[in-house]
C-alpha cells in the first residue's frame, strides 16, 4: 500500500474523539462547533475514533460516543473511521518517511529529556541505534514557529518545541499521535479543522508534517478550552462527568451559549432540531470567543454561567 497524496477543495471537517470515556461538556462544544462550522460551509462532517492508543481505550466507550453523538442530533456524513484498523496505513507513510532518511531511533527516557529542560534536543540523531525496542523520531526539517488560527489568530511557538524531532512510533510498537492524526486527514482528506485549544502546540508539529508529506495543511480553528478553573479543564482524565443523553436539550443550548451563538432562550425551542436548524443559521467562527479558556460555573438550576480567561497566544 502507497499513500495517497491528495486532499479535496471542497470543505471537509471532522471530529475525532478518543474512546477513553464518555463525551463530557468540553467534548461536546469541540464536535458542535466543527459541525456547525462545516454545515455553515455546505461542507462534509465526518467522525473518526482515534484509538490509536489501544492502553487507554475503554470498552464500550466507542459505541457510547457514537450514541450521544446522535442523541445531540450530530450526524456523521460518512463511514466512521477507526485508527486501530489502519495500521498498514500508517506504515506506508512510516516507510516512506524512512526511505527519505527522515526517521531514526531514540534510545532516550523521559527522565533524560527532562534533565533536557523539558524538551528533546535531537539527542540520538547522530547515533545509529537499534530500531528494536526504542522510540522511533521524525527529523524536523520544517519547524513551525507561528502559525494563524481561524479564533486565536497569530499564534507563536517556543523554539524548542518547533524544532523539536518528536516521536512518530513508540518504543512499544504504537503509531504515535503526531503520525497518524496527519495520516488520516490527508487520507480523508480534511481541510477544516476546528477543536480544542489544548492542541495548539501539537498542531505546529502537524503542520510541519503536511509540509514534509508535501501537502497543504488544513485550515485550523481552535475554540476555547472548557476549564473548571484556570489551567484545569475538563477532560476524561480528570473525570469529567458525562453529558446528559435522555435531555440534551438544554445542555446543547449551553454549548452554543458558551460558542457566543446568539440562541435566545432555550424555552424558545421544542427540540434539538430546531435549535440546530437555528444555530446553523446563525453561527460564525468570529461569534467564538478569542480566548483559550472559559470557566464554568454550575448554577443550582444546571445551567452553567461562562468567564472567558484571558490568554496569550504564545504557547
Amino acid at each position: 500500500m502507497s499513500p495517497s497524496l491528495k486532499q479535496s477543495g471542497s470543505y471537509r471537517g471532522r471530529f475525532a474523539p478518543s474512546p477513553s470515556g464518555s463525551l463530557h461538556f468540553g467534548s461536546l462544544v469541540a464536535a458542535l462547533s466543527s459541525y456547525l462550522d462545516a454545515k455553515v460551509n455546505q461542507g462534509q462532517w465526518l467522525v473518526r475514533i482515534e484509538d490509536i492508543d489501544t492502553p487507554r481505550v475503554v470498552a464500550g466507550a466507542a459505541d457510547e460516543i457514537l450514541a450521544t453523538l446522535e442523541a445531540y442530533g450530530l450526524y456523521w456524513d460518512e463511514d466512521i473511521v477507526y485508527q486501530s484498523q489502519r495500521h498498514a496505513l500508517y506504515q506506508a507513510y512510516l516507510d516512506k518517511l524512512t526511505s527519505d532518511s527522515l526517521v531514526y531511533a531514540c534510545q532516550c527516557t523521559r527522565k533524560q529529556i527532562k534533565a533536557m529542560g523539558g524538551f528533546y534536543n535531537n539527542h540520538c540523531r547522530a547515533l545509529t541505534l537499534s530500531w528494536h525496542e526504542n522510540a522511533l523520531r521524525l527529523q524536523q526539517h520544517c519547524p513551525v514557529t507561528e502559525f494563524n488560527d481561524a479564533i486565536q489568530g497569530a499564534v507563536v511557538i517556543p523554539h524548542a518545541i518547533a524544532h523539536e524531532d518528536y516521536i512518530v512510533k513508540r518504543r512499544d510498537g504504537l503509531f504515535a499521535y503526531q503520525l497518524v492524526v496527519v495520516v488520516d486527514d490527508i487520507e480523508q482528506q480534511i481541510n477544516h479543522i476546528v477543536r480544542g485549544a489544548d492542541l495548539l502546540a501539537p498542531t505546529a508539529r502537524q503542520i510541519s508534517l503536511f509540509q514534509q508529506l508535501e501537502q497543504s495543511p488544513p485550515r485550523y480553528a481552535h475554540v476555547p478550552l472548557a476549564v473548571a478553573e484556570p489551567g484545569f479543564k475538563l477532560s476524561k482524565q480528570n473525570h469529567a462527568p458525562a453529558i446528559d443523553t435522555r435531555n440534551p436539550l438544554p445542555t446543547l443550548h449551553a454549548a452554543l451559549r458558551y460558542l457566543n451563538v446568539p440562541v435566545g432562550s432555550v424555552h424558545d425551542y421544542s427540540d434539538i432540531e430546531s435549535l440546530l436548524a437555528h444555530a446553523i443559521s446563525v453561527f460564525t467562527l468570529d461569534c467564538v470567543p478569542k480566548v483559550q479558556e472559559i470557566q464554568l460555573d454550575s448554577l443550582e438550576n444546571g445551567d452553567f454561567a461562562f468567564r472567558p480567561l484571558f490568554s496569550s497566544t504564545s504557547i
